[in-house]
């Protein structure tokens, strides 16, 4: 890979020189028993001799350190509790814990402590599931678990006076209609990311666009409202311009692709000290899909990973020199698609979503840690893989049958950083998939686990407060209740036109709408020897339409051919009856016929075999 991608130097223009390579030690952190076997009393003594629960072998996420640095969060769901009034039969249903991250036990012998599991149904009125992305609060009094604020008062949630009784679980609602009462279920959210000022969130919500799914990023302040028992968000920001800059511009009939441009995909959270927010964005190069930041206070935009690669969850140190992104890079998944530098975003109108989705098959993923500066991939530098000193046996800290979950996350002090992995299963492994089963190396069958990586000669940072964030942003457009919403959509109006490159050559570029006049249906992009950098040359063509099937399965016919010359040479060329493929966004199946490949200095990329 690497002769393949020295060149993007001068695409990235940094002369900054890569960190040297860390020392790394990973543990793994104890869980509770695992049980695969849902029948009431299945989880019996003998598998847990103190009573406190069985998980299933799936469905973990794990969350933050406490702020003591000792402990982690995660969501897990136990299985296998006797009947009530047992006092065993709390330990069921999806629930928030606390895991022990230093080797030692709590109290009663356990290595974690379910911080919901007892708390009395006047506790929790109002409250939805515990699920994904557990964090809490630099207080170490409060977490949030999916769509809720666990409070245990003045005590810290690992303490012994942090007990059921004292523990509060309350919802979290943005108003969503103009005259609200508060009495319904307000907006739908979705990947809650806390601000480290502990008094703002991120959150982003689905909404539609005329040719598909979209979703909305949020920034807003909670609020504790004591007569309704819940959380409100209020002074919320929608985070897209209200006069919207695109990334793609036309003016008369030329096009300009505009790379400072705040493209909110999807949002990821916030760095470390909260000045930014950190997202999925429109590609920067044809088919790339990256990770950016943009400064809260300004709006001004920087790009954080190149690599050819899909990058998405994202960790960023405490004082934001740092972060952990999870990458397919390495495993050659979507090479054949955006393994061809310094092609500009230009079918990208209509692919975007196609590039997205590859990136799983269904429940499989191809996320790996690797560990980042602050100035991102540049040069030859891509990044340290965190778990790349195992021998990639089964089992193994870097075994690839294991892939990673979202979200890492850092110790306040800057020295570790957890983060979770999952094994995969059928059908994402097995049967006509190309990809082996591999057999839970645990007893008792736990299909996921838990990590710690220490950089072991770093020294700890001073534990600093977060001075509040202002609520005003004042490049974004304040959300009022009952708005309607609609994702921002990338979008030029039908025509012809033309590209200059920044350098040299050109690209014919044409665009048409559906027959309906409400979506972009095709693009078409004749290259003339078309160069950004001055030093890579594209030539030929590529064709690519969309058509929606419903409002998350698309479909996409694809034609290319083109050349790319210069310290890289390479190709990215379809089959003479074109490249023809399906996926939904939220499963992630790939399915296709005819062939897309990209060939870099003789190296071949093809895509994976359907379902794989």
């Amino acid at each position: 890979m690497r002769s393949i991608l020295s060149f993007v130097t001068a695409v990235l223009n940094r002369t900054t020189p890569p960190p040297k390579p860390e020392q790394i030690e990973i543990i793994e952190v104890p869980l509770p028993p695992s049980l695969d076997n849902t029948t009431e009393g299945a989880c019996t003594p003998a598998i847990n001799p103190r009573r406190t629960g069985c998980i299933a072998p799936t469905g973990l996420n794990s969350g933050n350190f406490m702020p003591d640095g000792l402990h982690v969060t995660a969501s897990v769901t136990f299985v296998g509790a006797p009947a009530s009034p047992d006092p065993a039969s709390v330990y069921s249903g999806l629930q928030f814990i606390l895991l022990k991250a230093d080797g030692t036990t709590f109290p009663n012998g356990d290595t974690w402590k379910c911080i919901s599991c007892s708390v009395p149904d006047a506790n929790k009125v109002g409250s939805t599931e515990l699920g994904e992305y557990p964090q809490t609060f630099r207080d170490g009094t409060k977490a949030m678990s999916g769509v809720n604020i666990i409070n245990c008062g003045m005590a810290q949630l690992t303490s012994e006076n942090c007990t059921p009784n004292k523990t509060y679980i309350y919802p979290i609602r943005l108003s969503n209609e103009a005259n609200d009462d508060g009495s319904g279920p307000g907006f739908p959210l979705r990947e809650l990311r806390l601000h480290p000022d502990d008094v703002h969130l991120t959150f982003n919500t689905f909404a539609e666009t005329s040719s598909g799914l979209g979703e909305v990023g949020f920034f807003g302040r909670l609020q504790f409202n004591e007569t309704g028992s819940r959380y409100d968000l209020i002074n919320v920001t929608i985070l897209n311009p209200p006069e919207l800059v695109r990334p793609i511009i036309a003016e008369g009939k030329q096009l300009t692709v505009n790379r400072s441009a705040i493209t909110i995909g999807e949002l990821r959270g916030l760095t470390g000290t909260g000045k930014e927010v950190v997202y999925v964005g429109y590609p920067y190069e044809s088919c790339n899909i990256d990770l950016f930041a943009v400064s809260l206070a300004t709006g001004a935009v920087r790009r954080i990973t190149a690599h050819p690669e899909y990058a998405d969850p994202i960790g960023v140190s405490p004082d934001d020199k740092w972060q952990v992104v999870l990458d397919t890079r390495g495993s050659g998944r979507l090479m054949f698609l955006s393994g061809l530098r310094s092609v500009p975003p230009i079918t990208d109108l209509v692919t975007v979503t196609a590039s997205s989705s590859v990136r799983n098959n269904g429940n499989r993923r191809f996320f790996e840690p690797y560990l980042l500066d602050y100035e991102g991939d540049r040069s030859e530098y891509f990044g340290q893989k965190i778990n790349a000193a195992g021998n990639g046996s089964p089992g193994s800290i870097n075994d690839p049958n294991w892939n990673a979950g979202a979200d890492p996350r850092w110790s306040l002090d800057g020295t570790r950083v957890v983060y979770f992995q999952w094994l995969a299963i059928p059908p994402a492994c097995g049967g006509s998939n190309s990809l082996l089963c591999e057999t839970s190396p645990y007893a008792d069958g736990r299909e996921e686990r838990v990590m710690i990586a220490t950089f072991t000669n770093r020294k700890p940072l001073p534990i600093k407060s977060v001075a509040e964030a202002p609520d005003d942003i004042p490049w974004g457009t304040k959300y009022v209740p009952g708005m309607t919403l609609t994702a921002a959509e990338i979008t030029v109006p039908a025509g012809e036109y033309t590209l200059q490159g920044n350098l040299f050559g050109y690209a014919d570029v044409s665009i048409t709408l559906n027959n309906a006049n409400t979506a972009l249906q095709t693009v078409s992009v004749a290259y003339h020897q078309f160069s950004d950098d001055g030093i890579n040359f594209v030539a030929g063509y590529e064709n690519v339409t969309l058509t929606p099937v419903n409002i998350t399965l698309n479909r996409w016919d694809w034609f290319s051919n083109i050349t790319s010359t210069g310290p890289v040479s390479g190709t990215k060329v379809t089959s003479s009856d074109g490249f023809h493929m399906e996926i939904d966004e939220v499963w992630n199946f790939f399915e296709a016929n005819g062939t897309l490949t990209t060939t870099i200095d003789g190296v071949s990329y093809r895509q994976p075999c359907n379902y794989c």
